[in-house]
Protein backbone atom coordinates (compact mmCIF):
# COMPACT_ATOMS: atom_id res chain seq x y z
CA UNK A 1 0.00 0.00 0.00
CA UNK A 2 1.20 3.68 -1.12
CA UNK A 3 1.08 6.38 1.84
CA UNK A 4 2.24 9.13 -0.20
CA UNK A 5 -0.04 11.46 -1.53
CA UNK A 6 -0.61 12.14 -5.49
CA UNK A 7 1.21 15.27 -5.28
CA UNK A 8 4.31 13.25 -3.68
CA UNK A 9 4.06 10.63 -6.27
CA UNK A 10 3.88 13.48 -9.40
CA UNK A 11 6.53 16.24 -8.11
CA UNK A 12 9.54 16.46 -10.54
CA UNK A 13 7.45 14.08 -13.39
CA UNK A 14 5.15 15.22 -16.01
CA UNK A 15 5.46 17.23 -19.12
CA UNK A 16 5.43 20.25 -17.86
CA UNK A 17 9.07 21.06 -17.38
CA UNK A 18 10.39 24.02 -18.56
CA UNK A 19 6.50 25.22 -19.50
CA UNK A 20 5.90 27.84 -16.94
CA UNK A 21 8.83 30.09 -17.37
CA UNK A 22 7.75 29.89 -21.44
CA UNK A 23 4.19 30.97 -20.56
CA UNK A 24 5.51 33.77 -18.13
CA UNK A 25 8.20 35.24 -20.83
CA UNK A 26 5.71 34.98 -23.53
CA UNK A 27 3.24 37.01 -21.34
CA UNK A 28 6.08 40.00 -20.37
CA UNK A 29 7.11 40.26 -23.53
CA UNK A 30 3.28 40.93 -24.29
CA UNK A 31 3.14 43.40 -22.54
CA UNK A 32 6.47 45.00 -23.19
CA UNK A 33 5.66 45.22 -26.87
CA UNK A 34 2.15 47.34 -25.98
CA UNK A 35 4.23 50.66 -24.99
CA UNK A 36 7.25 50.22 -27.12
CA UNK A 37 5.02 49.71 -29.78
CA UNK A 38 3.76 52.65 -29.55
CA UNK A 39 7.18 54.18 -30.25
CA UNK A 40 7.59 52.10 -33.27
CA UNK A 41 4.51 53.71 -34.64
CA UNK A 42 6.15 57.32 -33.66
CA UNK A 43 9.53 56.01 -35.65
CA UNK A 44 7.35 55.02 -38.64
CA UNK A 45 5.44 57.93 -39.23
CA UNK A 46 7.82 60.16 -39.03
CA UNK A 47 10.07 57.69 -41.28
CA UNK A 48 7.66 57.33 -43.77
CA UNK A 49 6.94 61.95 -43.91
CA UNK A 50 10.25 63.08 -42.59
CA UNK A 51 13.98 63.26 -44.10
CA UNK A 52 16.41 61.13 -43.73
CA UNK A 53 18.35 63.28 -42.13
CA UNK A 54 15.65 63.77 -39.60
CA UNK A 55 14.52 60.13 -39.05
CA UNK A 56 18.82 59.71 -38.70
CA UNK A 57 18.80 62.33 -35.88
CA UNK A 58 15.77 61.15 -34.03
CA UNK A 59 17.23 57.50 -33.98
CA UNK A 60 20.41 58.75 -32.80
CA UNK A 61 19.18 59.99 -29.63
CA UNK A 62 19.68 57.45 -27.42
CA UNK A 63 16.06 57.06 -25.28
CA UNK A 64 14.77 56.44 -29.12
CA UNK A 65 17.62 54.01 -30.37
CA UNK A 66 17.13 52.04 -26.97
CA UNK A 67 13.44 51.69 -27.27
CA UNK A 68 13.56 51.28 -30.71
CA UNK A 69 16.41 47.89 -29.64
CA UNK A 70 14.11 46.47 -27.03
CA UNK A 71 11.69 46.58 -29.50
CA UNK A 72 13.52 44.66 -31.66
CA UNK A 73 14.93 42.45 -29.21
CA UNK A 74 11.02 41.36 -27.74
CA UNK A 75 9.35 41.40 -30.67
CA UNK A 76 11.72 38.66 -32.20
CA UNK A 77 12.00 36.39 -29.00
CA UNK A 78 7.94 36.61 -28.70
CA UNK A 79 8.10 35.19 -32.25
CA UNK A 80 10.48 32.39 -32.04
CA UNK A 81 8.42 31.86 -28.43
CA UNK A 82 5.33 31.72 -29.94
CA UNK A 83 6.25 29.80 -33.07
CA UNK A 84 8.25 27.22 -30.81
CA UNK A 85 4.54 26.83 -28.90
CA UNK A 86 2.89 25.56 -32.35
CA UNK A 87 5.70 23.82 -33.60
CA UNK A 88 5.46 21.53 -30.01
CA UNK A 89 2.01 21.22 -30.63
CA UNK A 90 1.64 20.03 -34.09
CA UNK A 91 5.08 18.40 -34.99
CA UNK A 92 4.46 14.93 -33.60
CA UNK A 93 7.94 13.34 -34.26
CA UNK A 94 10.36 13.83 -31.56
CA UNK A 95 13.66 14.51 -34.33
CA UNK A 96 11.84 16.89 -36.96
CA UNK A 97 10.35 19.02 -33.66
CA UNK A 98 13.66 19.46 -32.56
CA UNK A 99 15.18 20.55 -35.58
CA UNK A 100 12.53 22.79 -36.27
CA UNK A 101 12.76 24.56 -33.14
CA UNK A 102 16.26 24.66 -33.60
CA UNK A 103 16.27 26.75 -37.15
CA UNK A 104 13.08 28.61 -35.63
CA UNK A 105 15.40 30.11 -32.76
CA UNK A 106 18.10 30.71 -35.18
CA UNK A 107 16.55 32.07 -38.09
CA UNK A 108 14.92 34.81 -35.38
CA UNK A 109 18.53 35.60 -33.74
CA UNK A 110 19.73 36.06 -37.11
CA UNK A 111 16.88 38.94 -37.88
CA UNK A 112 17.28 40.74 -35.05
CA UNK A 113 20.94 40.66 -34.97
CA UNK A 114 20.42 42.07 -38.63
CA UNK A 115 17.54 44.63 -37.22
CA UNK A 116 20.05 45.68 -34.69
CA UNK A 117 23.05 46.30 -36.59
CA UNK A 118 20.91 48.75 -39.53
CA UNK A 119 19.70 50.53 -36.65
CA UNK A 120 23.13 51.05 -35.10
CA UNK A 121 24.25 51.61 -38.51
CA UNK A 122 21.83 54.43 -39.05
CA UNK A 123 22.10 56.16 -35.87
CA UNK A 124 25.87 56.09 -35.70
CA UNK A 125 26.47 56.88 -39.42
CA UNK A 126 23.03 58.62 -39.98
Amino acid sequence: MDYRTPLSRAKGLGSAKGGTSHWWMQRVTAVLLIPLSFWLINFLGLSLTAPYQQTAAWLASPLNTVCIVMWIIAVFYHAALGLQVVIEDYVAAEGPKIISIWVVHLVFLFLAIAAMLAVFRVASIG
